[in-house]
């Protein structure tokens, strides 16, 4: 069994023999509700490629130390992929933020596509980028992730398209598509970026500007899925074919 994942913010100068002490609300919840006790394995990651493998020799209700016995420092998966994430309603934003953790995304960019229901401004706005970053910073511990992903700032259609701009293969998930995903060639290395839009469908005016800044629209099938699902799908497609996933 894989071992539980603590998060810490840095692991810089730690070597085997070292004691890190983890405190505060990730340390609350390991002690005083998962019941971590001394004598247990642990892992620590710093979200950064860094991974310890320790003992944990001491704990209190608000910290626990761990004495390292292991060091890896994890090169960064590639292709990496960025997916851009048309806003949701209710919590599936969230959920969307869970799976695409999970499949290994490495940002996530929230967007707010003009056919989006749920809209973010001011304190909203500051809550659901929160929640967010809170979601996906608990899968990348579940799934035991050297490297965490980034939850950018809402993004408009002009920001999406800079990032299209940059990419080594971008693509516009579309209903209305005629191109397979699975027709594409897709790269070894770079960056990948998914745009996925909103329950209501992306707009002809925002699949224009998303393929002139040099995203390909794509259809995933005959199936509609749902815009929180649509991603994971696709990007499980697309790393199928990869060396990340033996392709």
């Amino acid at each position: 069994m894989t071992l539980p994942q603590h998060l810490v913010p840095s692991l810089a100068g730690v070597e085997p023999g070292s004691t890190v002490t983890v405190e505060g609300d990730e340390a609350h919840h390991a002690v005083v509700v998962r019941r971590l006790r001394v004598g247990e394995s642990v892992l620590l990651a710093d979200g950064a490629g860094v991974v310890a493998t320790g003992e944990v020799s001491a704990t209190s209700k608000r910290s626990f130390d761990v004495r390292v016995t292991a060091l890896d420092e994890v090169a960064e998966p590639t292709p990496s992929v960025t997916v851009v994430q048309a806003l949701p309603k209710g919590d599936r934003g969230e959920l969307a933020v869970e799976v695409l953790t999970e499949v290994g995304a490495a940002r996530i960019v929230p967007w707010a596509a003009t056919r989006s229901v749920a809209v973010w401004k001011g304190e909203r706005a500051a809550k659901s980028h929160a929640k967010w970053q809170t979601t996906a910073r608990e899968a990348a511990k579940q799934s035991r992730r050297a490297w965490h992903p980034v939850v950018h700032p809402l993004a408009n259609a002009a920001e999406v398209a800079s990032l299209i701009s940059g990419a080594d293969l971008a693509v516009v998930l579309h209903e209305d598509a005629t191109e397979p995903l699975g027709a594409l060639a897709v790269p070894d290395l770079g960056e990948i970026v998914v745009v996925v839009g909103p329950e209501g469908g992306i707009t002809d005016e925002e699949v224009a500007t998303f393929v002139a800044a040099g995203a390909v629209a794509v259809r995933l099938g005959d199936e509609v899925l749902r815009t929180s699902t649509a991603g994971v799908a696709a990007v499980a497609g697309l790393l199928a074919r990869t060396p990340r996933w033996g392709g």
